[in-house]
C-alpha cells in the first residue's frame, strides 16, 4: 500500500501536488520540491555568483518559506512565479545579513587553470559565474532575473520591489560590464 502511495505521488500532476501542499500534505511537497529544487537551487546559484552551498541554503530556506506559505498561492498555475519571489526574497534578506558574502565568494573563486587565447577564453570555456560574481549585488540580480530567468522588466519590479528605472539601469550597466568581462577573459 505504501508503494502504491509513493507511486501516485511520482505520477501526479505539478497543480495537483500544490493542491495536495495546500492541504498540508507534507508528502506531496516534498515531491514538489524534489521536482522543482534543482531550478531553484540553479536560480539562487547564478545569484550567489556560483557560490553553491550559499545557494542551497537559501533554497532551503525558500522552500522552509513556501510550505509555511502554500495558503497564499492562489492558483497552481502561479506557483513558479509565486516560488522564484520567495526565493529572491529570501536572497535579498539574505544579503542584507551577510553585505559581504561576495568579496569573499571573489576571493574564493578560481579561474579557470587552462591557458587560451582571447578567442577561446570568449567561447565556451568562460567562467561566467566569474564574471557575475564582479558585478554589484543588484546588478547580478537584475541581471540574472533578465537573462538568465528571462523575466520583464515589469516581471523584475514585480519581483523584487525595486523602481522600473533602476531595473533598467541595473540590467543595461550589469550587461554590459559582463559583456566587458566575458571579452576581457
Amino acid at each position: 500500500m505504501a508503494a502504491r502511495g509513493v507511486l501516485n505521488l511520482v505520477q501526479a500532476s505539478e497543480a495537483a501536488l500544490i493542491i495536495a501542499a495546500q492541504a498540508r500534505d507534507q508528502a506531496a511537497f516534498g515531491e514538489l520540491v524534489k521536482r522543482r529544487q534543482g531550478w531553484a537551487r540553479a536560480l539562487l546559484r547564478r545569484m550567489c555568483a556560483g557560490n553553491a552551498a550559499e545557494a542551497d541554503d537559501l533554497a532551503q530556506d525558500a522552500f522552509m518559506k513556501a510550505w509555511d506559505r502554500m495558503g497564499d498561492l492562489e492558483t497552481p498555475a502561479a506557483f513558479a512565479g509565486w516560488f522564484r519571489r520567495i526565493a529572491v526574497t529570501t536572497f535579498l534578506m539574505a544579503k542584507r545579513r551577510q553585505k559581504a558574502i561576495f568579496e569573499e565568494i571573489d576571493d574564493a573563486s578560481p579561474i579557470a587553470a587552462e591557458d587560451s587565447t582571447p578567442e577561446a577564453a570568449a567561447g565556451a570555456k568562460i567562467d561566467l559565474e566569474r564574471a557575475l560574481s564582479r558585478l554589484s549585488d543588484a546588478e547580478r540580480l537584475c541581471v540574472t532575473l533578465n537573462h538568465g530567468e528571462g523575466m520583464s522588466h515589469s516581471e523584475i519590479v514585480e519581483t523584487t520591489g525595486l523602481p522600473l528605472g533602476t531595473v533598467k539601469s541595473h540590467v543595461l550597466r550589469g550587461t554590459e560590464k559582463l559583456r566587458r568581462l566575458l571579452e576581457a577573459a
